[in-house]
């Protein structure tokens, strides 16, 4: 699948990476896109072990497979790092098909809420701000040079998006 999905071509995103406090998860003691791509890297065998799985749900969406997998790295460290969330019922275990289908669902449902709230925004500042709604709901964001504004580690967004293009540029 190509980097351009029908929501838009995350290499073409402008992104600042993840914040020092995100990189601290793995003591990295630096911030930006080198940070962002660092995570993601400590966190690439377990993307390719549900990489099948990853493409099954991307395609059946239309999103790039990337960008699911940044998403898997960054809200649990593709499993490694499990928090139980209870703003929503899970379908399925957290490895399941089913579990990734409704987290992509979810994913899709913030960017169609991010198209209503700023149509003159391009596909992929849409899909930027989707992912900031994605963490924090799409009533948080209210602009696109602030919207990780109030996500978690005021970098979510970005840190998704410099992950995702990783992700691309190393075959995934």
């Amino acid at each position: 699948m190509s980097s351009f999905s029908r929501y838009g071509d995350i290499t073409s995103i402008d992104t600042t990476g993840a914040s020092l406090e995100t990189a601290n998860q793995d003591r990295l003691g630096y911030s930006g896109i080198a940070a962002s791509q660092a995570l993601m890297a400590t966190d690439l065998g377990r993307a390719n072990h549900y990489r099948p799985l990853i493409y099954q749900v991307a395609h059946a969406h239309q999103i790039d497979p990337a960008l699911i997998g940044a998403i898997a790295s960054r809200e649990s460290r593709v499993g490694a790092a499990l928090v139980d969330r209870r703003w929503h019922s899970p379908c399925g275990s957290y490895d399941s098909r089913e579990h990734l289908m409704q987290a992509t669902e979810i994913l899709v449902g913030m960017i169609g809420a991010i198209k209503q709230k700023f149509p003159s925004w391009t596909k992929e500042q849409q899909l930027k701000g989707a992912l900031a709604a994605y963490n924090m709901g799409p009533d948080k964001v209210n602009g696109y040079h602030n919207v990780d504004a109030n996500t978690t580690g005021h970098d979510y967004s970005n840190d998704v998006i410099a992950r995702a293009k990783w992700l691309k540029e190393n075959g995934f």
